[in-house]
């Protein structure tokens, strides 16, 4: 079996930031790293599922909504994978991310959390997704990463993969 790509990534180098994580098929996944991984606490799961709701209405309803395939948590709890169509480079997804993280911000409750909305309803935490957004969007700001550190990785049938 072949390595997933975003095994092949370094993540004891791996910085907050927003990353292309991979282009094909007329997509382009982007990593929206939030925390650091391995070195800071992961992301609360109920402050990520708030995440998840808030950063799916938001995308959904913006100019680039028509572009928008995917909004959703990474399974390590450190980031988000946003999947786009179209041409949008890092430095469009830093901006509308800008955007979105003062406009959950804003918000003073959680769109979908209702038994008939969400299949975890009772999972959701505004003020800690609200104080993970704030941190998030001051590293977006001041401290901005976007070139991943990748690994060579050898598979047991002795394959190397590092296309990352």
């Amino acid at each position: 079996m072949e390595v997933i790509q975003s095994f092949t990534i370094d993540h004891t180098h791996l910085k907050p930031g927003i990353y292309v994580s991979r282009q094909d098929k007329g997509f382009t996944t982007f990593d929206l790293r939030i925390t650091e991984p391995n070195k800071e606490p992961a992301v609360a799961p109920a402050a990520m599922h708030s995440m998840e709701h808030l950063m799916a209405t938001w995308f959904r309803n913006s100019s680039v909504k028509d572009d928008v395939v995917y909004v959703g948590p990474m399974g390590c709890l450190t980031g988000m994978y946003i999947v786009m169509t179209g041409e949008y480079s890092v430095e469009d997804m830093r901006e509308l991310t800008i955007q979105c993280l003062s406009w959950i911000l804003s918000q003073e409750s959680v769109p979908a959390t209702t038994p008939e909305t969400c299949g975890n309803y009772l999972l959701h935490d505004l003020p800690m997704c609200q104080w993970e957004s704030r941190r998030y969007r001051e590293r977006l700001q001041h401290d901005f990463h976007s070139e991943y550190a990748t690994l060579q990785v050898t598979l047991e049938e002795g394959m190397v993969f590092a296309d990352a």
